[in-house]
């Protein structure tokens, strides 16, 4: 390509508004343009590095059998209804109406039509298992669209949907989809870690996320900082063990504590520390009261909390409750003489803690010298905290960090989340009908992109992978009125391109730091300078990656082009 033909709009400035490095540089070397919020058109080199992202993941989807269709992006609005009812949620979506008063959506998810595509089509065993992608074009409501790619309403989606006769033929299938999503991360060259979360509907088997490292990321991960350990924050497992000292046990003693509302003001009040305090909850798990308990410095984490108590959902109790319960405000509750009957559930920090701080029921009053089991009993010691970096991971190598980062892919074991209530059924071997085991995989390709461009880039502009890059050379003569220059530069392009290799061929008539700008800005693997010393057949080399810059005898350009673009 010759980029005095080409439609690359490079910016010499940094354009307003703009958060991320990503969305800067994007914008900037001509890959993209806002039209309004959250609404981008791809340019042509734009448009290129998303091509070659879906022929990755084509590549990773074929290998495991997977078929690719294609279902619309408008859809009949009883299927957003069929949403709402499953999973309560339904605010993302765009609606609008046809001239007849019928009224549509436009796709976010496909989980509803291909369920219902499905359930018309497959009606035996004989049929499944069967998995269907997609990628196309979708569209959600965000509320607020934010860092160009990474956050929009209009984005390029990869969707699979995979439909069993058991959870033993799911589990296959979502282990096959886990290996070649963690292929085509790999492929990709993104920093990325594979995520046990949180199952947010009661029959979903099982969720992995995969988290791409960006500082300015939505979901934090916690990693341990020598072994392989990674997950959500809220899902990272806290060791058990804690040190107890070996203080003689004292006697409660009860003191005023004036107006002191917040943990810490009641530990500066009493100068102690606040890892000997206690902070006592009252929730509501279901309809049945729970009192919660956790070291000062700590925070319960309710995902955990709800695990282990088994219950369907948990909320802290309202004020009037808590003042029903115990006649005193929030402030001030404790775990000494509770009403009898009420569930104690503890942290196992909680267990160490000797001669500690707690409410005492009363208010503006505490209790000193409080001790596990000999001042109050604890029905169940749990994992109920947030886990801090600091803490031991869990797999016991090295200590639990913190990183951020965006989710680019996410597999979800739904099991008959759908299936159930949309009767997607199938006839087993003997006669009788199931439900169908489904699971649902997705990445946002146009996120992936952005995520690329925010981890690979210096300050000079992108750094695109060999196997990403819109181009892999770009051939800069310095003075097309120089005669040598133009032939070699002539006979080089027309020599690379037999030799297969996609090349930019910067013909324009500027001055050559404008031409090097540009170049550093848009970021392929290699430019070729040609100079003053193409009389000696010598050419300039730089590697956009590291920098670095060597010369090559036009003789052995091919050779070594060739070697550096097939290695990994």
């Amino acid at each position: 390509m010759k980029q005095s033909r080409a439609f690359i709009p490079t910016l010499r400035e940094n354009p307003t508004d703009v958060e991320t490095t990503s969305h800067q540089l994007l914008l900037r070397a001509g890959f993209l343009r806002r039209h309004t919020s959250g609404v981008y058109s791809y340019l042509p080199f734009g448009l290129k590095v998303l091509r070659k992202i879906e022929a990755i993941i084509r590549e990773e989807m074929d290998a495991i059998d997977a078929v690719e269709m294609v279902t619309p992006i408008l859809q009949e609005s009883e299927l957003s209804q069929e949403r709402m009812e499953i999973d309560g949620d339904g605010s993302d979506l765009f609606h609008l109406q046809d001239e007849r008063n019928r009224t549509y959506i436009l796709g976010a998810l496909h989980t509803e039509l291909m369920t219902s595509l499905i359930k018309e089509e497959v009606k035996s065993y004989k049929q499944l298992p069967l998995t269907l992608y997609q990628i196309i074009t979708k569209f959600q409501d965000e509320p607020r669209p934010r860092f160009g790619l990474l956050v929009n309403r209009e984005f390029v989606k990869s969707e699979a949907y995979s439909f069993h006769i058991s959870d033993e033929s799911l589990h296959e299938t979502y282990e096959q989809m886990k290996e070649a999503y963690s292929n085509i991360f790999t492929k990709l060259n993104l920093d990325c870690y594979i995520v046990d979360s949180d199952a947010s509907m009661p029959d979903n088997l099982g969720v992995h996320q995969f988290i791409a490292k960006a500082n300015n990321g939505d979901e934090e991960i916690a990693y341990s900082s020598t072994g392989s350990f990674a997950t959500s924050v809220e899902q990272a497992i806290v060791s058990n063990h804690y040190e107890k000292s070996d203080e003689i046990l004292h006697e409660v003693e009860k003191v005023k504590t004036p107006n002191k509302r917040s943990i810490q003001e009641v530990a500066d009040f009493l100068d102690v520390s606040i890892e000997k305090c206690m902070k006592t909850l009252i929730y509501k798990a279901d309809d049945e009261i729970v009192v919660v308990i956790c070291r000062g410095d700590h925070k319960i984490n309710e995902i955990k909390l709800k695990n282990a108590i088994a219950a369907q959902s948990v909320e802290l109790a309202e004020e009037e409750a808590v003042k029903t319960l115990l006649s005193c405000e929030p402030g001030s509750i404790g775990p000494v003489q509770l009403p009898v009957g009420v569930k104690i559930v503890a942290d196992f920090a909680v267990a160490a803690i000797v001669n500690g701080v707690a409410g005492a029921n009363e208010d503006d009053y505490h209790l000193l010298n409080v001790n596990p089991e000999k001042d109050f009993a604890v029905n169940q010691y749990a994992d109920l905290r947030y886990a801090e970096e600091g803490d031991i991971a869990p797999d016991g190598i090295g200590t639990i960090k913190f990183t951020k980062g965006f989710e680019v892919g996410r597999l979800d074991a739904l099991g008959t989340t759908y299936s159930k209530p949309m009767n997607a059924t199938f006839i087993d071997e003997a006669g009788t009908e199931k439900s169908m085991i489904m699971g649902r995989y997705g990445m946002n390709v146009s996120r992936i992109m952005a995520v690329i461009a925010e981890q690979y880039n210096d300050e000079f502009g992108l750094k695109w992978p060999k196997n990403l890059s819109p181009y892999d050379i770009h051939l800069v003569p310095i003075n097309l009125n120089d005669a040598i220059q133009k032939e070699l530069a002539d006979n080089l392009y027309k020599l690379l391109q037999t030799y297969r290799f996609e090349v930019l061929y910067d013909d324009r008539p500027e001055r050559a730091g404008v031409k090097f700008a540009d170049a550093d800005l848009i970021g392929l693997p290699i430019r070729i300078t040609i100079g003053k010393k193409a009389k000696d057949g010598i050419l300039e080399v730089k590697f956009r990656e590291t920098g670095e810059i060597t010369e090559w005898q036009v003789e052995e350009v091919t050779e070594k082009l060739q070697a550096y673009f097939t290695l990994n």
